[in-house]
């Protein structure tokens, strides 16, 4: 697999996500601690007033779909609103039930699918890395679909349930890295892929991992002059591409020690090291363990 934000998501390992109905009527208002963990949320019909503690309210409406990827606290609300309920994300319900603010009876005013992702031994800070704190993208039809799909896995017990769910989650979290555009994406693999020239550069590397690239080698892929390239890599992607290269490398390797499949010299070969001791050292400069140590601690179960 060498499509980048493919292995990224792989690298992810996201298991399944659980969503609510959330609905809303009258005057009301509610705020929520902070989660800290990836959460989204999309508005079905009405809208109300989000406001993400350090970014400016903003209103959102049917067809917003909104992704934290660190989720801190925020308020939802309606217009002119009461003081803010205290809320606690960790004891929202996970069983699909509804969720509601405001008026107990009659037709809401606001009616969303809110929920969280889960993932499985995984590096959710690689989500963090790619994506704006705050993704709001308006009007996408396949998002509020998938979300919808995900709220009736939810829901109903179905032969395939946990399977069908992990691989709607996959599906979230790609369509709202498309939607992020290289322009509101923090400097990462995101920006650089919107950037033609450089994806070819950054396609290439995860293609063939294990090629001993050159700065040179990698502008010539991308049709540009080695000082331009590697001044344009350093500023969109954040890191000089050897250091690009460093990092997806070690993240490669954190997960084949993680999978336990293969010895030390075999993993090395898989990244681009000529022997085991060359890659014990490089990969105890960049993680602070030896390979053998991280395999068995456990790190990678929350790193």
């Amino acid at each position: 697999m060498s499509d980048p934000l493919s292995q990224v998501i792989g690298l992810l390992h996201p298991r399944a996500a659980f969503a609510n109905v959330i609905s809303g009527k009258g005057r009301w208002a509610v705020r929520y601690a902070e989660y800290g963990k990836p959460s989204f949320c999309v508005v079905l019909e009405g809208g109300c007033q989000l406001a993400i503690d350090g970014h400016a309210p903003f209103a959102i409406g049917a067809g917003d779909f909104i992704l934290l990827p660190t989720t801190p606290a925020f308020t939802l609300a309606s217009d002119d609103p009461p003081p803010p309920v205290l809320r606690d994300p960790d004891a929202l319900p996970s069983d699909g039930s509804e969720v509601r603010y405001g008026e107990v009876d009659g037709t809401p005013d606001l009616r969303s699918l809110g929920g969280a992702f889960l993932f499985d031994n995984g590096n959710p800070a690689l989500l963090v890395s790619l994506l704006p704190a705050v993704v709001h993208v308006r009007g996408s039809t396949r998002l509020a679909q998938l979300v919808a799909m995900v709220a009736e896995e939810t829901t109903t017990i179905r032969p395939g349930r946990e399977s069908a769910l992990s691989r709607l989650v996959e599906l979230l979290l790609i369509e709202a890295m498309r939607s992020t555009t290289a322009g509101s994406a923090p400097p990462g693999l995101l920006r650089g892929l919107g950037d033609e020239r450089l994806a070819m550069a950054l396609t290439l590397m995860h293609a063939r991992i294990e090629r001993p690239w050159t700065v040179a080698q990698l502008a010539s892929a991308a049709a540009l002059s080695r000082s331009t390239f590697f001044e344009r890599f350093t500023r969109t992607v954040g890191v000089a591409p050897m250091e690009y290269l460093l990092a997806w490398r070690m993240q490669i390797a954190k997960e084949l020690l993680h999978q336990g499949e293969l010895r030390a010299s075999e993993i090395a070969e898989r990244v681009g090291y000529g022997s085991g001791s060359a890659f014990s050292v490089a990969f105890r400069r960049y993680v602070g363990m030896a390979p053998s140590r991280y395999s068995q601690s456990g790190t990678h179960n929350h790193a």
